[in-house]
C-alpha cells in the first residue's frame, strides 16, 4: 500500500485521500441516520406501550414569554411578636349544612313491598304509622310470555267457524317475539356479548335455548332486514358528500385450516345526513369501494388510501383528512420538535376556526365565510413553510416523511375550506369504527363471510340510530314487528 502510494503525484494523492474521506464521511452519515431511525422506533414503542395515546399537542410557553405574576420586592425580615389570643364560641346542636338526603328513586320503578313486623307479640296495639325505607336492587331482565288468544266463534247453522287472523311474527312459527330478537341483537352487537353467554342467561331464567336455534335466530332475523339494508345503501349513496374508512375484522375461513382471514369493513358516513354504513369486503382492494360507490356523485373524504385514488374522479371529487396530516407531526415530535411544533401550532388555528364554527351552531355559508377569512390565509402558508423545510430534512425521517405526507395531498387537505358543508376531517367516521374495535376483543372475530356481511348490516343499523339519538333496541323492536307486513317501496320511511 505505501509504496502504492509512493508511486502517485501529490495530486493523485490528494484525490485518493479527498475520496477515501468522502467514503468515510457517506459511511458516518449512513450510520447516523440508522441510529436516528432506531432510536425513532424505539420511542414509538415506548410511547404505545407507556404514553397517552392522546393526540392533543400542548405547546410549551416560550422561556423569554412575560409572566402575568408580579414580582414583588423581597422586605428585610421585621422580628416576630408572640400573643396569645382567648375567645368564646357557641357550638350549635345541629351541623351547619344540613344534609341533602338520599337521592330519591324515580316513581316509575317497579315497587315490591315487603312488611317487617315486631319481633314482639303486637296484640291489641294501635298503628299510628309506619316508616319506610327504600333500597334500588337489581334482578336480571325478566321474560314473559305474550298469550295470543283468538276466540274461535261457530256460524249458524254449522257455516263454519269464524277466527282473527294470525298477527305476523318475525319468525313464522318460532318462539321468538320481536322484542327479544332486538335484545338477542343489541347485546351481541352493542354490548358484544357472545351468544353462549346470552345462552346462560336464558339458563338461569329457567329457559333452555340450544346454540343453534339462537344463532338461527340471528340469522333470520338479519334475513328479514336485508331489504332494510339494501335501501339503507340506496340512501347513503344518494348524498352528495361522503366520508369513507375500514377496518379489519379477521373472519373464520374453512380453506384455512387453524387461521383466520383478514376481512375489512369499509364505512361510509354522511355528516349531513347522519348515516352510516358498513359493507363488508373480503380484502382491502380498490374494487371494494369501486363497487359500492360506483353511482355516487359529490365529495368524498379519505385518509389518502390509495384504493381510492384509484375512483372516477369525473363523478366525484376526492379530499383528505387533516387529522391524519397532523399524526404524522405529533409523532415526529421526538424527531424534530422544533418543525413538528410549528405544524402542530398551525394546524391548532385550523381547529380553532372549526371549533368557534361548532360552538356558534354557523350555517354552512357562515362556516365558509370564517374559513376564508381565518384558514385559508394559514393554508397558504403552511405550504410553502412545507416546501422550504422539506429540502432541510432527511427523506426517511419521521419529520421528513410527515412533511412528505402533507406536501403530496395538500391541496385535498386544503379543499375542505373552500365549502362550509365539508368537515376538515375524518373523525366523524373514526368514532363509528371504535364500537367494532372494542366488539372485536370480545367475540375475537367473525364465524364466516355470511356472517361478518351480516354484523355490516347490523352495525350499519345500530351506528344510525346513534347518530340520530334513537334506541337502537326500540327502533329494531318496532320494525321487526312492523316489518313483514310493509310495503317495499316504503321502507324509506323507517330511517324517516
Amino acid at each position: 500500500m505505501i509504496e502504492t502510494l509512493e508511486k502517485l503525484s501529490k495530486e493523485e494523492l490528494i484525490t485518493t485521500f479527498l475520496s477515501e474521506k468522502t467514503a468515510q464521511e457517506n459511511l458516518l452519515h449512513e450510520k447516523d441516520f440508522k441510529i436516528t431511525k432506531l432510536q425513532s422506533e424505539l420511542n414509538q414503542l415506548k410511547r404505545l406501550i407507556f404514553g397517552s395515546k392522546s393526540e392533543r399537542f400542548v405547546p410549551e410557553q416560550p422561556a423569554n414569554q412575560s409572566s402575568l405574576e408580579l414580582e414583588v420586592e423581597k422586605l428585610p425580615e421585621e422580628p416576630t411578636v408572640q400573643e396569645t389570643i382567648t375567645y368564646e364560641r357557641k357550638k350549635s346542636g345541629t351541623k351547619s349544612k344540613a344534609h341533602p338526603g338520599r337521592t330519591p328513586i324515580p316513581a316509575h320503578i317497579e315497587r315490591r313491598t315487603e312488611i317487617v313486623e315486631p319481633a314482639e307479640d303486637i296484640t291489641g296495639l294501635k298503628k299510628i304509622g309506619e316508616e319506610v325505607t327504600e333500597v334500588l336492587e337489581y334482578q336480571a331482565p325478566k321474560f314473559y310470555v305474550r298469550r295470543i288468544v283468538r276466540p274461535k266463534y261457530s256460524r249458524p247453522e254449522k257455516q263454519g267457524v269464524v277466527i282473527a287472523q294470525l298477527p305476523s311474527l318475525p319468525i313464522e312459527k318460532g318462539i321468538a317475539g320481536a322484542s327479544l330478537l332486538s335484545w338477542i341483537i343489541i347485546e351481541k352487537f352493542v354490548y358484544h356479548m357472545p351468544l353462549h353467554r346470552l345462552i346462560q342467561k336464558f339458563a338461569r331464567e329457567g329457559i333452555k335455548i340450544p346454540p343453534a336455534t339462537i344463532s338461527d335466530w340471528v340469522r333470520q332475523t338479519c334475513r328479514l332486514l336485508d331489504l332494510l339494508y339494501e335501501k339503507l345503501i340506496d340512501e347513503v349513496l344518494k348524498q352528495n358528500y361522503l366520508q369513507a374508512d375500514e377496518t379489519p375484522i379477521p373472519v373464520l375461513d374453512k380453506d384455512k385450516s387453524g387461521a383466520t382471514h383478514q376481512g375489512y369493513y369499509w364505512v361510509y358516513h354522511s355528516p349531513e345526513k347522519k348515516i352510516v354504513l358498513f359493507d363488508y369486503r373480503e380484502g382491502r382492494g380498490k374494487i371494494g369501494p369501486t363497487e359500492i360507490l360506483h353511482n355516487f356523485k359529490g365529495f368524498l373524504q379519505t385518509d389518502g388510501y390509495a384504493a381510492y385514488e384509484t375512483l372516477d374522479t369525473k363523478r366525484m371529487t376526492l379530499f383528505h383528512c387533516m387529522a391524519h396530516a397532523r399524526r404524522y407531526f405529533e409523532q415526529a415530535l421526538d424527531n424534530d420538535k422544533e418543525r413538528s411544533e410549528y405544524a402542530l401550532r398551525q394546524m391548532q388555528k385550523l381547529y380553532s376556526v372549526e371549533r368557534t364554527c361548532r360552538e356558534g351552531n354557523a350555517t354552512y355559508e357562515q362556516r365558509e365565510e370564517l374559513r376564508k377569512e381565518k384558514s385559508i390565509p394559514v393554508l397558504l402558508e403552511m405550504k410553502e413553510w412545507l416546501k422550504t423545510n422539506y429540502l432541510h430534512v432527511l427523506p426517511k425521517s419521521l419529520i421528513g416523511k410527515a412533511i412528505n405526507y402533507s406536501l403530496e395531498r395538500w391541496d385535498k387537505l386544503s379543499l375542505y375550506a373552500t365549502n362550509g358543508m365539508l368537515e376538515i376531517d375524518n373523525n366523524l367516521v373514526e368514532n363509528q369504527i371504535r364500537p367494532v374495535a372494542i366488539g372485536r376483543k370480545n367475540y375475537l372475530f367473525a364465524g364466516s363471510h355470511d356472517a361478518a356481511r351480516r354484523h355490516a348490516m347490523i352495525y350499519s343499523f345500530i351506528g344510525t340510530c346513534k347518530l340520530r339519538g334513537i334506541d337502537p333496541e326500540l327502533w329494531l323492536s318496532n320494525v321487526l314487528n312492523r316489518i313483514q307486513d310493509h310495503k317495499v317501496n316504503k321502507l324509506h320511511e323507517f330511517f324517516s
